[in-house]
């Protein structure tokens, strides 16, 4: 009998040791809780066919766009934690969102196991190419003398390029006007035209704007100057210190995903990351490669909700 219970239980071993190998059984789905185009998007556009090739499996993207990212993250909590559903999503839904709406449909903290941040990426304060503004201290001067006459673009209330309008005023003891757009890409175009005097824009969204004039870049909101634009300084630089902001993609699964499948899943997502082909790509639009461990990941996103739930009450900001 003691046989024959052993033999069993080797039976159970070896089969849960080949659904182990197995994973995935089928296709994997990167919801993206945004519209196509975006710094998330691209990014899980990117990764998608390196999984794909790693693991000998389709993996889709899945646009679930709306009430600010909200809807494709509530998406994957209620997915089975089985290794076939993943988020790829920018701060937002998970350390920004949550402190702007009245009812979030998940708990950002418990309701998913955290892979790796992807990239991360600067803003840069940029303005029309007719501005009279030449420097961050021209912006600082015309807020002060100026209370809410200079308009500030952004992709929407509670976006990282909106909270950092917010920071910069609060830093500053200025104010200017914020106003949200549907998405980066009409907020840009607005800029361009000069309809609007200035935004702090994802540098990936308008390096190319800069580039060729369209734009002027007046500083960047990393800790260090970009190699992309050595000449532009960073607000730190200009005087305005506490208002480093850095606007991140990272990966994230259901709660409960299996050890040995978060285990490859990261592994992959490292590889893709650091694919020298993909790894110049995501650094020619001005992203710089984190790949952090899943243990980092969960303790920055920690670091970052503290950060800005205490702005987002500080300001007194909401959604609507």
């Amino acid at each position: 009998m003691n046989k024959l219970f052993a033999a069993v239980l080797l039976g159970f071993a070896a089969l849960s040791g080949a659904q182990a190998q197995t994973w995935p059984t089928k296709p994997v789905t990167l919801v993206v809780p945004f519209p196509p185009g975006g710094s998330s998007d691209a990014v899980a556009r990117a990764l998608g066919p390196k999984l794909q090739e790693r693991f000998g499996q389709t993996f889709l993207v899945d646009n679930r766009a709306g009430a600010t990212g909200t809807i494709g993250a509530a998406q994957v909590k209620r997915a089975a934690p089985d290794g076939h559903t993943f988020l790829v999503t920018s701060l937002g839904p998970l350390v920004i969102t949550p402190h702007l709406l009245k009812a979030v449909p998940y708990d950002a903290g418990k309701d998913f196991d955290y892979l790796t941040v992807a990239v991360q990426a600067p803003n840069v304060l940029v303005v029309p190419p007719s501005s009279p503004h030449k420097s961050v201290a021209d912006v600082i001067a015309f807020g002060k003398a100026n209370p809410d006459k200079m308009s500030f673009a952004s992709s929407g209330n509670g976006s990282s390029d909106h909270l950092t309008a917010e920071l910069f005023w609060l830093q500053t003891g200025t104010s200017g006007t914020h106003i949200p757009y549907k998405g980066g890409g009409p907020a840009i175009s607005d800029l361009l035209g000069g309809q609007v005097d200035a935004g702090f824009m994802n540098i990936n969204s308008v390096l190319q704007h800069i580039n060729t004039g369209k734009l002027k870049v007046l500083a960047i909101t990393s800790e260090k100057r970009s190699p992309l634009l050595p000449g532009v300084p960073t607000l730190g630089e200009s005087g305005v210190k506490g208002a480093d902001v850095q606007s991140w993609q990272g990966v994230v699964a259901p709660k409960g995903l299996p050890a040995d499948v978060r285990a490859k899943m990261h592994e992959a997502l490292v590889a893709a990351l650091n694919d020298p082909k993909l790894h110049q790509q995501f650094t020619a639009l001005g992203f710089e490669i984190v790949a952090s461990t899943p243990e980092q990941f969960a303790a920055f996103q920690q670091r970052e909700n503290a950060r800005w739930k205490q702005l987002i009450e500080t300001r007194k900001i909401t959604a609507d």
